[in-house]
């Protein structure tokens, strides 16, 4: 049974037989090849709606092409010489959706070749993997603005709510991590872990912080350089 599923439906058809049915059947199986993939290049992203377009149909494109040429020499000489007419005036596509286009031309020519549990076992193998590498590289881009924030303040200055507007500001993410007395109580030595927004200044977001704690010493460091005291 397994088997039989993995098999190709054309196996047992000739070449000039085609029904409708099973024409209608290619294309909503490409179609849903092309909805995992739209589905994946949207995850924590703002793809282009004209590119969400795009992965849905080119499946469904690539298997009607690939079921008329079905081994014909002559129409795919046809075929090749027409898309060679067509000329393509986009601008310049990014590393991923050039790759999410290709991915989504090979589910196409695999239902197009009547292997349907393939097409949908590759798109959703290949839309699960896209999926997890955007949530990795998101976790990346955070970890790159990730930095470690030491601050010392006067010990009559209330540090729990005293810079929130600043982090509110200036970070998608703040912790307090340590507090410390220094210098016979008189100072805090505050620890904090923050992330920043992307586009911020790290001058003016320090400029602001030694506005609060009356120019007192601010160190602000990459997260992984962080080094313990003693």
């Amino acid at each position: 049974m397994l088997n039989n599923l993995f098999n190709s439906v054309f196996a047992d058809e000739t070449q000039s037989t085609l029904s409708v049915g099973l024409f209608l059947l290619c294309i909503l199986i490409a179609l849903v090849c092309g909805g995992i993939y739209v589905a994946a290049f949207s995850f924590r992203a703002r793809g282009s709606r004209s590119m969400r377009l795009s992965l849905a149909l080119l499946p469904a494109a690539v298997c009607v092409v690939i079921m008329m040429v079905n081994g014909n020499v002559g129409i795919g000489v046809a075929v090749a010489g027409a898309f060679s007419l067509v000329r393509f005036r986009s601008a310049p596509g990014n590393a991923k959706e050039i790759s999410v286009i290709f991915m989504a031309m090979c589910s196409g020519l695999i239902v197009g070749v009547g292997y349907f549990a393939y097409a949908l076992l590759f798109s959703i193998l290949m839309g699960g993997l896209l999926m997890g590498l955007t949530a990795f590289g998101e976790k990346e881009r955070n970890r790159d603005r990730a930095r470690t924030l030491k601050l010392t303040i006067p010990e009559d200055l209330d540090y729990t709510d005293v810079f929130d507007d600043v982090f509110h500001a200036y970070t998608e993410k703040t912790e307090l991590t340590a507090a410390k007395t220094a210098n016979m109580g008189s100072l805090y030595k505050l620890t904090y872990r923050v992330v920043l927004k992307p586009t911020v200044s790290e001058k003016q977001f320090l400029d602001d912080l030694r506005v609060r704690n009356g120019n007192l010493e601010i160190l602000l460091a990459r997260a992984e350089e962080n080094e313990r005291d003693l």
